[in-house]
């Protein structure tokens, strides 16, 4: 017999929010939330952990867990399975919630009650938050909560996540726990012990045929705009443009406030040099901190920009459609549709791009789309490659008014998806065995205008983390970075800056001459080595290596840039470009990898041919650009 959990924990009760993908789940945690929330991960896993905390109306505070969403619990994925043991009380770190709020979407009851059947059968409480209630109403679709409440044998309540005061109804419930802790014990004697898939859908079918819900109601505009969005010609030609329309706002919208950035981290640090006398303690904090982090966190502005605009159209329901639109051409490098969405991902960062693989079934086409999953171009490439545009392409427009800088990185971005293109093309050809490309099979969410405190929820997040890691292993390099390049002091007599007679500088040196034939400097060998730990780092050794070098440099994020322009030749510049468009990826990305594909085989592969790749693709794009400059 089920028993249902009424413990609640001593820290405040524990509430999970569960649903199906694009139920509107996420939207209500941050309504309920607001800005009280941390993101961390599983223990084990890199899934996302998303927990905040609701003060409720009568002084109580509700911990709650956003889940990542699911179809089923029946896992196929590594989000899924998550979200099965987190309620079963499986999950590593986890305590058992005392309550899931299933939220449902209004408009698809048919899909969302077989998931609300399957949380019954868990005995944890559970209540129906009937999510997207104003869609539903504007479909015509009317809902008689308290039947719906009869049939299931929980509360029902209807919300609105994106309105204020659309969650009243649910925190006034939340409020109450003996109502939900009540209506435990007789959700557990309603639900149907056997747990099967036709079983479900029948007793589904039933409630939905006694509340006169059983006809499908179509979202008619959701479907004249796919008519176009769609189209075999329109809609590819619409894909390219929002992406050339992307690349063009991460230079022009962030213009103002990265020079904001630069001059006050070169107010910063002349203050400091004011402060404190000429020494180690003084170049510490200018050449290696501030130098260092301002370096990188002067091109925030740029990946919340790239962010913006990535929360914006998931929000819409438009990366789906992209998904779509892209399936043929995944097929034609011998990959299924499927994966398209983690190598989407992997334009945010690999890592969870290559988690995502875990829902592609076919083990051929996991593991090559895990070995070209690098080549997408990750948010942290984007202070090297907006560092090294800004200094040595000119600020003109071209093509009737387009920006050249923003034309040069989506042609970057283009290469890195042309590079991971051929190489799935080469292994399709070299590797057919184990091949079986299957269509490609998504839900397409109706069309939803972004909300405005999503988009700035999401964006602080990643603000958040983003400074979290410069606060993190950017500083840990940085400063380590600083000790090499700073010790031991130059000699007597030394006319050179002391950074050539450092262990930092013999190391570059020794590392220039395997990389002098593709044009790289012994300041550039010496960024390349902590910039395996994380990319954004090269950008911060550069700035404590030629703030160290030259005195000019002392205020790193404003300076770097000139300093770069005047010392680099552009057949450099290009070549390191070149170089990151296929660069090794970073150690955890690495990892990651071992840890999925349960070998080290795949990330030594991984690691010897983009070592390759990125070496013959400077060596190349130098001695070209030499010839034509």
């Amino acid at each position: 017999m089920l028993e249902a959990v009424v413990h609640l924990h001593p820290a405040g009760p524990l509430v999970a929010l569960v649903g199906n993908p694009n139920c509107g789940k996420t939207a209500l945690f941050n309504r309920l939330t607001g800005s009280r929330q941390k993101v961390a991960n599983y223990a084990g896993v890199t899934v996302e952990r998303k927990e905040g905390r609701l003060t409720t109306a009568a002084g109580k505070t509700i911990r709650i867990l956003d889940l990542p969403g699911t179809y089923s619990l029946y896992p196929r994925s590594l989000d899924e399975r998550v979200t099965c043991d987190v309620l079963a009380g499986r999950a590593a770190g986890e305590k058992r919630p005392d309550l899931a709020v299933c939220v449902v979407d209004a408009t698809n009851l048919r899909r969302s009650l077989r998931l609300v059947l399957a949380v019954q059968r868990t005995g944890v409480p559970c209540v129906i938050a009937l999510n997207m209630a104003d869609e539903a109403s504007a479909r015509g679709i009317q809902i008689d909560e308290q039947a719906l409440a009869r049939e299931l044998g929980i509360p029902v309540v209807s919300t609105v996540a994106i309105r204020n005061q659309g969650d009243a109804a649910l925190r006034s419930l939340l409020d109450d726990a003996q109502k939900w802790i009540g209506a435990a014990h007789a959700q557990v004697q309603a639900a149907v012990e056997t747990p099967h898939v036709e079983a479900d859908h029948e007793r589904v079918q039933a409630i939905l045929t006694r509340l006169k819900l059983e006809k499908l109601v179509p979202d008619l505009a959701s479907e004249r705009i796919d008519r176009v969005l769609l189209h075999p010609v329109i809609g590819p030609a619409v894909l390219m443009v929002l992406l050339f329309l992307v690349f063009q706002a991460m230079f022009s919208w962030a213009e103002a406030p990265m020079e904001m950035i630069k001059d006050g981290a070169a107010a910063l640090a002349a203050g400091v040099e004011q402060l404190l006398p000429q020494g180690w303690l003084r170049s510490l904090i200018v050449d290696g901190v501030i130098a260092g982090a301002g370096s990188v966190v002067v091109f925030l502005p740029q990946i919340l920009i790239l962010f913006g605009f990535i929360l914006a159209l998931e929000e819409s329901g438009y990366l789906p459609r992209a998904a779509y639109l892209l399936d043929r051409l995944m097929g034609s490098v011998g990959l299924s549709g499927r994966s398209f969405i983690p190598l989407l991902s992997s334009f945010a960062c690999a890592i969870p791009g290559i988690i995502a693989m875990r829902t592609i079934p076919n083990h051929r086409d996991r593991m090559v789309t895990m070995l070209i999953a690098p080549l997408m171009t990750c948010s942290a490439r984007l202070p090297v490659y907006a560092l090294l545009i800004a200094a040595f392409i000119p600020q003109r427009d071209v093509l009737g008014g387009l920006q050249l800088q923003g034309l040069v990185m989506f042609a970057l971005y283009v290469a890195g998806v042309l590079g991971a293109m051929a190489v799935a093309w080469a292994l399709k050809v070299f590797t057919t065995s184990g091949r079986n490309v299957r269509p490609l099979m998504m839900e397409l969410p109706p069309y939803r205008v972004p909300h405005v405190r999503n988009l700035a929820v999401g964006l602080w997040q990643r603000a958040q983390l983003f400074l979290k890691r410069v606060g993190g292993v950017i500083m840990v390099m940085t400063l380590a970075l600083w000790f090499l390049a700073s010790f031991p002091s130059a000699p007597e007599g030394a006319t050179g800056p002391a950074i050539q007679y450092s262990l930092a500088g013999t190391i570059g040196r020794a590392l220039a001459v395997v990389l002098e034939p593709i044009g790289f400097n012994w300041q550039i060998s010496i960024a390349l080595v902590p910039g395996m730990a994380a990319r954004e780092v090269a950008i911060s050794a550069l700035g404590t290596v030629y703030a160290l070098s030259d005195a000019q440099a002392s205020t790193g994020a404003d300076t770097l840039g000139p300093i770069i322009s005047q010392q680099w030749s552009l057949a450099t510049a290009l070549s390191l470009l070149a170089w990151y468009v296929f660069a090794p990826q970073c150690l955890s990305t690495l990892a990651t990898i071992r840890r999925e594909s349960r070998s080290w085989k795949i990330p030594l592969i991984s690691v010897t041919y983009l070592f390759a790749l990125a070496y013959l693709a400077s060596f190349v794009t130098y001695r070209l650009a030499l010839a034509f400059t």
